[in-house]
């Protein structure tokens, strides 16, 4: 394979959109040099080329008439010359998906590449008058390759003039950072369970402790009791631990209680602190409108006084809390006297009632980050209009400065990162737990088949960006499957339902070993069983069309000889070439005493939600996604017996799987036997990524709950073993036409499947007109086809 790479100029004009996220597509290496004097320059096996096109057609060959379009758009720049060419692209794309065919190809990118490099088409474009381009941007703008691109050319268009950064590279490291003097840390509340947003705060600490050979602090952040557990503090030590991640040192910020509450006095005396009274709804309300607390003036005398009877227990003191003095109106909301102090009489998982005041995370952070020697505090930039009051706290206590670093925050679609939300799943038993494979957490994510090499890549490969993205899973599986791809030994399974049985004449009893991994000898063998009596997939023997010839995998061809309802009869022809065959299809011998087969279950999964991203106001409980476990029940040869559970490998034509569960088998007659339970890790590819409950049933969880119907409420599946939902592959709702309803006026509505299908509607504002020739029928001349006209001298 040749090897291949780009080199960009960022500030080029126009620049080469189409090169970048292809590349980025391809996942072609690519990086930003501002000193080079050509926009591009690829280079394949060491020969350069800075031409766009020819570099187009060097990344994949993929020539089609609308790289003539996406060539001559850059020349358009009146919109009488950019609008017909907008409106052939949008035309095209009304019934279809991609420029070509059923994937992206270089025409998309060549297409989608001009239009964002011309600031002509982009202003056309904002017009709204091309729907079906809008909706094929918008979807290459949010594959996160596309994505991640984008966000690295800003940032080199951004640090123009100092050279030469890879994309998505921790490189440049931390500021101010000395060898053998960087302390991190990594501060979870003991209150749940980790999931993907704190895996990539853990990863990316240990990270730079191990790039500047220095420590990693892992700090239990528990100053709220009634939130806190000491067994939620064993399962995110065992977290860390699957993530491969172990702490230099351990500690608590209980273990700083008596020093926090000197920091308060000393707050309060200077006079940059004091007591208040005022109720939750009035201070939230007051400092919306950025007026004063009436306790804001107090006395210090006062102020202490308060602050003791806070911490005696008392009903008294339990009305009130302490407030940095900050200020009143700051535009920044964060800095209008946050409280820093507050009681709470829930004993405490590890000091029990010895305290009945505790520090907010806001207070007590930055002062345990700078008693502990924190060099360097990341965090996520959600906080970032907080680094400020980090800053003043540290200052108003006269305590060693510590550097902020932040990094976006990760957010994926059809995902909820929120504990309270998760906690409701939980609390409703619409999953198994908070290990369930349909869940973020690092226990959820590492149970569907997650390796942690493939995790720590993804997220040191999202780069120091600032940009928010909403990510697709896609990358983050693909990037999984080319961990596990390469070891993970390859078995069969047969679904139960429809099974077909095959009879083949000329074939003999027969064990062999065969490889487990065929690319891999060192996965090692398997024991395969070859005999005239077979079990195949239904879907596999109806695709048989008569004397067709077919390749049974592992052993050899055979061409049909008949066929009836559940059964076939196959002539085994081992002389036939299996490159010539249209189909190889899998199969398991019958089983029968001396060889039996294993009953497992296959489980695939959907988003626990239907809707990419929920809105500030949304409620989960409408977004619910009425089926998300599809279990399908299969016959699996027997040489999986040798796998334990969270091996992870792959049944062949059905994808990679990792053994969730290992069971006694009472429906068997045979001694010991077991049946397996397998769950679907996803490879990446779109189809499998995609919500399977379809456009309907996410309009239907959308709507508000009416009333109850049998099995459980609208929105709650029927409960299944173990809570979970049960289904089978066949339950996924399939894009049906659906009535036809009331739009808004200006909407224009289009049926999925052309004449038929789901509607999309698309608002518009453009004038409705009547067709050319009129409502009914156009007069047209039979020997010209023309259209007959009255005459302008015709005055009858």
């Amino acid at each position: 394979m040749a090897s291949k790479s780009v080199s960009f100029l960022p500030s080029s004009t126009p620049f080469s959109y189409a090169i970048l996220g292809l590349s980025a597509f391809l996942e072609i290496p690519y990086s930003f040099n501002s000193e080079q004097t050509d926009g591009l320059i690829l280079t394949v096996d060491g020969v350069n080329t800075s031409n766009a096109a020819d570099a187009l057609h060097q990344l994949a060959d993929n020539s089609t008439k609308f790289h003539v379009i996406a060539t001559s758009l850059p020349t358009k720049t009146a919109f009488a010359e950019l609008a017909p060419i907008i409106d052939t692209i949008d035309d095209h794309l009304a019934y279809r998906t991609f420029i070509v065919g059923h994937a992206l190809t270089a025409a998309d990118w060549a297409i989608w590449g001009a239009l964002k490099a011309s600031i002509q088409a982009v202003g056309v474009l904002k017009r709204g008058a091309h729907p079906h381009v809008q909706r094929w941007m918008n979807y290459i703008e949010s594959l996160p390759s596309t994505q991640q691109a984008l966000a690295a050319l800003n940032e080199a268009k951004s640090k123009k003039g100092q050279g030469s950064k890879a994309a998505a590279s921790f490189s440049l490291g931390l500021p101010d950072a000395v060898k053998g003097k960087v302390i991190t840390r990594f501060p979870p509340e003991p209150s749940g369970y980790l999931h993907i947003g704190h895996a990539k705060a853990a990863i990316l600490n240990q990270y730079f402790a191990r790039m500047y050979d220095g420590k990693l602090i892992v700090r239990f952040d528990d100053t709220n009791p009634s939130k806190e557990r000491s067994e939620f503090q064993e399962t995110i030590l065992e977290d860390l631990k699957l993530l491969g991640i172990e702490p230099d040192i351990l500690t608590h910020t209980s273990d700083y209680f008596d020093k926090l509450y000197e920091y308060g006095i000393q707050i309060i005396k200077a006079g940059k602190a004091y007591a208040d009274d005022t109720g939750v709804e009035q201070m939230r309300e007051e400092r919306t409108n950025g007026i004063a607390s009436k306790h804001r003036d107090n006395s210090i005398e006062e102020n202490l006084k308060r602050f003791e009877e806070m911490k005696s227990g008392s009903a008294e003191g339990a009305r009130w809390c302490i407030r940095a003095k900050i200020s009143v109106d700051d535009p920044n909301k964060a800095l209008r006297d946050p409280v820093i102090y507050r009681c709470n009489a829930t004993p405490h998982h590890l000091t029990g009632d010895k305290w009945k005041i505790y520090p907010t995370y806001d207070f007590a952070c930055p002062i345990v980050d700078s008693i502990e020697g924190v060099t360097h505090a990341l965090r996520t930039n959600e906080y970032r209009d907080r680094n400020p009051q980090y800053a003043w706290m540290i200052e108003a206590l006269g305590l060693r400065k510590v550097i902020v670093w932040d990094f976006s925050r990760i957010n994926f679609v059809y995902t909820l990162l929120s504990k309270r939300k998760l906690h409701w799943f939980v609390d409703e038993k619409l999953v198994s737990g908070w290990d369930d494979p349909r869940f973020p957490t690092v226990r959820g994510i590492r149970r569907r088949g997650m390796t942690v090499e493939a995790l720590r890549q993804f997220m040191l490969a999202q780069g120091p960006s600032q940009a928010q993205l909403m990510l697709e899973w896609d990358t983050f599986w693909a990037l999984n499957k080319k961990v596990i791809d390469p070891v993970a030994p390859r078995h069969w399974a047969i679904a139960k339902e429809g099974m077909v049985t095959v009879t083949v004449h000329g074939a003999e009893e027969d064990v062999k070993e065969v490889p487990l991994h065929k690319k891999n000898p060192d996965v090692g063998n398997k024991k395969t069983v070859y005999s005239k009596n077979l079990i195949m997939e239904k879907e596999d023997a109806d695709s048989f069309e008569e004397k067709e010839e077919i390749t049974l995998m592992d052993w050899g061809n055979a061409i049909l000889k008949s066929k009836s309802e559940g059964a076939l009869e196959l002539d085994l022809h081992l002389e036939g070439d299996f490159k010539k065959t249209k189909k190889k299809v899998t199969w398991l011998a019958l089983p029968t005493p001396n060889h039996a087969l294993v009953h497992a279950t296959l489980l695939d999964y959907d988003y626990l939600i239907t809707k990419k991203k929920l809105d500030e106001g949304d409620s989960v409980e409408d977004f619910v996604t009425p089926v998300t476990e599809f279990r399908t029940e299969c016959w699996a040869d027997a040489n999986v017996i040798n796998l334990k559970k969270g091996d992870i490998m792959q049944f062949e034509r059905k994808g990679y799987y990792i053994v969730d569960g290992i069971y006694d088998d009472p429906d068997s007659h045979v001694s010991g036997a077991k049946r397996m339970e397998f769950v679907k890790i996803p490879d990446g590819r779109a189809a499998g990524l995609a919500s399977k409950a379809g456009p309907e049933a996410a309009d239907a969880a959308a709507k508000p709950k009416k009333e109850k119907a049998s099995g459980g409420s609208f929105g709650k599946p029927v409960r299944g073993q173990g809570g979970a939902t049960s289904g089978t592959a066949s339950s996924a709702p399939k894009l049906t036409p659906t009535a036809s309803k009331a739009h808004p006026e200006g909407t224009k509505v289009y049926l999925s499947e052309g004449k038929t299908g789901y509607e999309i509607p698309i608002t518009t504002k453009m004038y409705p007109v009547d067709k050319v020739g009129g409502e009914g029928s156009a007069n047209v001349q039979a020997d010209t086809k023309m259209y007959a006209v009255r005459s302008v001298y015709d005055m009858s």
